[in-house]
């Protein structure tokens, strides 16, 4: 099942385009994309046995918002891929998870423009997954069992803000308005043949600046939700972003920042991409 936030309306997509799931299921479900999320299984159940006759309107990119565009927690992992833990200077990757947090007022659709801070702003391609069911404590053996879907999203930081001595402030370098692209559609793991391993590849200008898989996380999503659940209780409709992999611009040599009228295609392999625009 594909899950869009369609013009800020909960939608399925499918092959002859966006069904409005309130409209379709006569006032059962919200129109609230985050509403879904509460409702998972029931949701889950009733698109199952929808008819293949039912209205569905043409597919507007420009209408697609974050498919969680409201969540009450947004975590993010931090040095998930070798490579980018060897570009960022760190000589040994730590065993236990680096989290941070994204605020959700960051949150934009598939198709974005965003304002450009004072500072140094770049690129993270991340693959994110969306919490369906509440996960305390749980096992990694039973971690797939509580999650919605995945879907794309950028980790745009300031990395002066991010970085800035003596005391650091990731979440807030990396939580400016529009810093947490998400789109165009939440993809269920059932969609997958193998949802730990998705190809996913960033482009600023139309030149490729990451190109990497997802099976290379040193951390894969069953482990990051299990580990987060031993300290938080995960909630449905929680976002987790899952890590960037190399090829940030601010460690090349010369930096690669991003500026007014640039425009980054972030895409993973069975979901999709989003376009997010500059100025």
């Amino acid at each position: 099942m594909r899950i869009v936030n369609a013009a800020g309306r909960l939608g399925l997509l499918g092959a002859s385009g966006v069904v409005d799931v309130a409209e379709a299921s006569g006032g059962r479900f919200s129109p609230d994309p985050q509403a879904a999320y509460d409702v998972w299984p029931d949701l889950l159940e009733w698109a199952g046995g929808m008819g293949e006759d039912v209205a569905a309107r043409p597919l507007v990119q420009a209408e697609l918002g974050a498919p969680a565009p409201w969540p009450r927690q947004v975590f993010a992992i931090g040095l998930n891929y070798l490579d980018h833990a060897e570009e960022a200077g760190i000589d040994v990757v730590p065993d236990s998870l680096v989290v941070f947090g994204k605020y959700a007022s960051a949150i934009t659709g598939a198709d974005a423009e965003v304002e450009i801070p004072p500072g140094s702003v770049d690129y993270e391609a991340e693959l994110v997954v969306v919490i369906g069911k509440r996960a305390h404590r749980i096992d990694a053996t039973d971690a797939w069992s509580h999650v919605a879907g995945l879907t794309v999203g950028q980790d745009l930081s300031e990395r002066e803000l991010q970085l800035r001595p003596p005391t650091p402030q990731f979440s807030l370098g990396k939580s400016f308005p529009g810093f947490a692209p998400m789109g165009p559609a939440l993809v269920t793991p059932d969609e997958f043949a193998d949802p730990d391993d998705l190809a996913i590849t960033c482009t600023l200008n139309g030149e490729t600046v990451q190109n990497s898989r997802t099976k290379l996380m040193i951390h894969p999503i069953a482990q990051i939700i299990a580990r987060l659940s031993e300290t938080v209780p995960l909630l449905p409709g929680d976002v987790v972003f899952t890590g960037t992999p190399a090829g940030i611009g601010f460690a090349r040599e010369p930096r690669l920042l991003i500026k007014p009228g640039d425009e980054l295609i972030t895409a993973i392999e069975g979901i999709g991409s989003i376009r997010t625009r500059f100025r």
